[in-house]
């Protein structure tokens, strides 16, 4: 099955280097290759600079029979590499970090990044996995950096700043943000989240003139922190989807002041996906499209894109991805690896 999957990632990527030739694009050597790798409503997504560094933000679920250790793999490999540089876990919840152990067991990682230690005690899973997480650094295998707000990550290829982290964020704004934020009214005061969600490390990765946001499980009140009274982040072109798109996350002071032109969703078919979300996301000021994962059950006909833009319909798993090719002058392709279509997004 994982021999299966690598050779139809391989098919997907010479088509979109022939699509690429033949419309006078740079060629693949100038390109950011980001996969979007289904772990069932978990995350994980790598990130393959033009000199072939990479950078993987989560690992998926455990358990499986490997699936999500196995379907990272084979993203790597098709990508070209035998070996992940840097892996960033956003948080210690098990969708997020639950696939550590197998991942390491089936391909070399060099770096890993964390905000530090767990600080969810009280919930099980978290515990358990976190503890997991921290067997594989005791081996003395692996080095191991610590983020914190304001850091800029040593990714070669891309630049990649820290903007939250064990419940911080950055103090002051990036380059391109800083103006009053005029959606911070729209977005509801809630209660303070106290799980590792809202401990989430997020990363702002620039690409030539290209911006790609990835905050994690980070939650609607610290979005609201983040990006109030002043939009610390500016514009972004493409918008990891916090939280899968579920409705603790995606506040109109986040999403609607970011601007962003695309959007990734890396729901499943019964995780994540909120109609309310969705909304928001939807109607996003200067949103080009939204690309699913899945299929949202709880989205129905009304919450979901057209059917193009989702990876996996309903009522199937045969783990198709979401893969974006960037370019340096800020052009996007995106491939639906299910039905191998690629739709083209010119630079603004």
């Amino acid at each position: 099955m994982a021999d299966m999957k690598v050779r139809l990632l391989e098919l997907m990527s010479v088509l979109t280097l022939l699509v690429c030739a033949a419309s006078g694009n740079p060629s693949s050597s100038d390109t950011l290759q980001v996969y979007f790798i289904d772990v069932e409503g978990g995350q994980s997504t790598l990130f393959v600079s033009p000199d072939k560094h990479s950078l993987l933000i989560d690992t998926g679920w455990p358990d499986f029979n490997n699936r999500d250790a196995d379907r990272i793999a084979a993203a790597v490999k098709a990508s070209g590499l035998d070996h992940i540089d840097y892996v960033l876990l956003t948080h210690y919840h098990v969708d997020h970090t639950g696939g550590v152990p197998q991942l390491v067991a089936r391909i070399p990682v060099k770096t890993f990044i964390d905000h530090g230690p767990n600080r969810e005690t009280t919930d099980d899973w978290t515990v358990k996995t976190a503890n997991a997480y921290e067997k594989v650094l005791g081996s003395g295998t692996y080095a191991h950096i610590v983020a914190k707000p304001g850091d800029t990550l040593p990714v070669p290829g891309m630049q990649v700043i820290v903007v939250s982290a064990n419940g911080a964020m950055i103090a002051q704004p990036l380059s391109g943000g800083g103006a009053s934020n005029q959606y911070c009214e729209a977005s509801e005061k809630r209660v303070a989240d106290q799980t590792e969600n809202a401990r989430s490390l997020g990363v702002m990765i620039t690409f030539g003139k290209l911006r790609i946001l990835d905050l994690g499980d980070l939650t609607w009140d610290k979005e609201v922190e983040l990006m109030c009274p002043v939009n610390k982040l500016g514009h972004v072109d493409l918008f990891i989807v916090s939280h899968h798109g579920w409705s603790q996350s995606s506040s109109p002071a986040l999403v609607d002041a970011i601007t962003p032109r695309l959007a990734i969703m890396d729901n499943g078919e019964k995780k994540g996906g909120s109609p309310s979300s969705w909304e928001i996301i939807e109607q996003a000021p200067g949103l080009e499209d939204l690309w699913q994962l899945h299929y949202s059950a709880k989205g129905g006909s009304a919450h979901n894109v057209d059917a193009a833009r989702i990876a996996n319909l309903q009522g199937t798993d045969p783990g198709n991805f979401v893969k974006v090719t960037a370019y340096p002058n800020g052009e996007m392709d995106v491939m639906n690896s299910r039905t191998g279509m690629i739709k083209k997004y010119p630079a603004k």
